[in-house]
């Protein structure tokens, strides 16, 4: 090849891109406003997402207070009543006139009380569970809205 066909658009038969500094700039302006734009979508998806999640907090610290008051009273009824049973069997002990009966009472007694100490185990448990369950829900569901959101997007 001759220096004489070489031009500047071309090197060596290779056509060279030509450069607008006009388009170059409508360019970076378009690219700098989408970017713009989707930080703006960003931004507010994650404002919307920080408010879900406050208020599922909330919503979630207003149930466990009420949840919480529910268990509090299973607990205080199961110990009236676990107080309860040990002075009645304490004045059934004083009135005891034979080792034979002490013996009776006792067995008897403990035999009662596992019997309710069962019975109250599981009576807490469904409180519990259900309070659990309760507290949960709120920042549950939130958490799957949000993943929802994410899949969508």
């Amino acid at each position: 090849m001759s220096t004489a066909e070489k031009t500047p658009d071309t090197i060596e038969g290779a056509a060279l891109p030509t450069f607008d500094p006009s388009k170059a700039a409508a360019e970076f302006r378009a690219a700098a406003e989408r970017g713009v734009e989707q930080s703006k979508e960003v931004l507010a998806r994650f404002k919307a997402g920080s408010e879900d999640a406050q208020n599922a907090l909330e919503s979630s610290f207003e149930t466990a207070k009420a949840v919480g008051g529910d268990v509090s009273l299973k607990t205080i009824a199961v110990l009236r009543a676990n107080t309860e049973a040990a002075f009645s069997h304490f004045e059934a002990l004083v009135a005891v006139k034979s080792p034979s009966e002490f013996i009776d009472l006792q067995i008897a007694f403990v035999r009662k009380q596992l019997e309710t100490a069962v019975e109250q185990a599981k009576e807490l448990q469904a409180v519990t569970t259900k309070a659990v369950e309760d507290v949960s829900k709120p920042v549950k569901s939130a958490f799957e809205k949000a993943l929802k959101g994410l899949k969508a997007a």
